[in-house]
């Protein structure tokens, strides 16, 4: 006699499952362990109590704890979207050829200090940092070598870009244009998330006022011109690798996001408008059981905030989707060797917490940047685990574990109470310009390296089990001539446009810039007749000023 499923779990069947398997059929082979015994698509406790179908939940439906999508990997696989960029738009592009070639299915591009400021190389403090942690691209022909031989129609790249992320998304529409590709069929993520930045990192470049203006123009020119488009990739990684906690990532995140709905309502868009296009970055650090936690409890937290604070009724716009990656920091430079160890493990938590894509670092990262040897080991990690592990064959396999759904409850609450806190600033850009996630942050920080520094958290190979040997690794060095190669090129593509017509565009894009009109459309003109990054970032400052912290 077969027994009679409950009714919320039939419905669940009906009204989200079986439309997702039409769309989308489960991967081919068959889902079973090595002993032949099968693997069910979703495992449920015999009774769901109405607490549970609450916090808990079904896979694919609000609130989404048990992930975004209801049958997950067992549709699809995550995105294997390695982080890669160095030297010139040839040499990356060398290298994203070479990760396509060997199982990758997505691009994400990692530029330059000088790119990521809004200068081109030949400005004074572009000197000795172009092409080091990332490429240099400062033009749309720039743009176009990046991508040479890849159909973009055909690939989704993510761009980690913010301060000047409206003008290298105009250069890769640009490019694809002259591809031959059409601008709607594009499909990736523009990271875009300029708080973070000044919570983390400090590659701002304006204040914070006209740097949101920049986030919502994008928003809204997306939703009309690029509906496949990722508009922001609200990123927790950053404050993570400065140093804050898993509670701190997830609620400083979510606050942030917070403010760019805020902000994307008060440009006047409906939520439901440009809500589905947003998505997230966190990372996944050494703790596994919190890693899981973290991710399940951000995806419900998101989901309640989006239908209570905001009336989003679009499930879509429910979803918390991100991008993991693994957790730079933690990686060292003493027997790198061990890195792919803790690779794996932040790997494995991000797969099994529901990532839609992921990146997994190298272990020679504290030493390099990554060869392609390297770079080779981290990818075969993920498909590792993809193919071989059994971890994509059922969707959230540690649902109900006691220690696991008491951390993601724990999370969750903690999470929203920095939330709370925020909200008595008067939201995420006050909380900033007070210091207070900075200084959060710094004590968090502060604590971490103290109980390194006192043995009471082990690192391995660094204060214990230590061997004194120094790292035997090949490691990847730029060629300091690529400044000049990459100078003469600017030389070049300035001797040849039209000189006038460029001045012209300058000019206009500076007055844009003091009204109210979306500025995509112009910053897209402007690179389609070789205006440089900076350039455009040049008349956007004689605007706006550049951001100078208080204190």
């Amino acid at each position: 006699m077969t027994e009679k499923k409950p009714e919320a779990r039939q419905r669940w069947e009906a009204d989200i499952l079986q439309p997702a398997l039409k769309k989308f059929p489960e991967r081919k082979g068959e889902f079973q362990t090595s002993s032949r015994i099968p693997l069910e698509r979703v495992y449920f406790p015999a009774a769901m109590t109405a607490e549970e179908l609450e916090t808990i939940g079904f896979p694919g439906q609000y609130p989404f704890t048990r992930g975004v999508q209801p049958t997950m990997y067992r549709g699809r696989l995550w995105t294997m979207r390695q982080y890669a960029g160095y030297a010139t738009a040839e040499e990356s592009n060398a290298r994203y050829r070479f990760l396509l070639s060997q199982g990758q299915t997505g691009l994400s591009v990692a530029f330059d200090l000088p790119t990521q400021i809004g200068y081109d190389p030949d400005h004074e403090l572009a000197t000795g940092e172009t092409g080091k942690v990332g490429v240099s691209i400062f033009s749309v022909e720039e743009m176009e070598r990046l991508f040479a031989d890849i159909p973009l129609e055909k690939v989704s790249t993510s761009m980690t870009i913010n301060a000047p992320a409206a003008v290298l998304l105009a250069m890769y529409i640009a490019a694809a244009k002259r591809q031959g590709a059409d601008p709607a069929r594009l499909r990736g993520t523009i990271q875009n998330d300029i708080l973070k930045e000044y919570i983390a990192r400090g590659t701002y470049i304006y204040a914070p006022q006209p740097s949101m203006r920049l986030v919502t123009d994008i928003f809204a020119w997306c939703r009309e011109n690029l509906p496949e488009w990722n508009t922001i990739s609200i990123s927790g990684y950053h404050i993570r690798e400065a140093g804050s906690t898993a509670v701190q990532e997830v609620a400083f995140t979510l606050a942030n996001a917070i403010a760019y709905v805020d902000a994307a309502q008060r440009a006047g868009m409906a939520v439901d408008s440009f809500a589905p296009q947003l998505a997230f970055f966190f990372s996944a650090h050494n703790h596994f059981l919190e890693e899981v936690a973290k991710f399940r409890a951000a995806r419900r937290l998101w989901a309640r905030i989006m239908r209570e604070r905001f009336h989003a009724s679009d499930p879509r716009s429910q979803m918390l989707r991100f991008h993991t990656q693994t957790c730079g920091s933690t990686l060292t430079a003493q027997q790198p060797e061990n890195n792919v160890a803790r690779v794996t493990v932040q790997a494995l938590a991000a797969v099994l917490g529901g990532t839609q894509s992921l990146h997994t670092n190298s272990m020679d990262e504290a030493l390099s940047l990554p060869t392609e040897k390297a770079v080779q080991v981290a990818l075969r990690t993920q498909q590792i685990l993809a193919h071989e592990s059994g971890a994509a064959d059922t969707v959230d396999p540690l649902a109900g574990s006691y220690a696991v759904e008491a951390l993601t409850d724990e999370i969750q609450k903690k999470a929203e109470e920095y939330i709370r806190r925020i909200d008595q600033f008067g939201g995420a850009i006050a909380a900033i310009e007070h210091g207070f996630p900075q200084a959060e942050i710094h004590e968090a920080a502060y604590r971490a390296q103290q109980a390194v520094e006192t043995g009471k958290q082990i690192v391995v190979g660094v204060n214990e089990f230590t061997s004194g040997e120094p790292p035997a690794l090949e490691t990847l060095r730029v060629d300091p001539a690529v400044e000049e190669r990459q100078k003469e090129r600017l030389r070049a593509l300035r001797h040849k446009r039209d000189g006038s017509r460029a001045a012209e565009l300058i000019g206009r894009l500076e007055t844009a810039a003091r009204g109210g009109d979306n500025l995509m459309p112009l910053i897209l003109t402007c690179v389609e007749n070789d205006l440089t990054l900076g350039e455009i970032c040049g008349a956007l400052r004689a605007a706006w000023g550049e951001y100078r912290p208080e204190g």
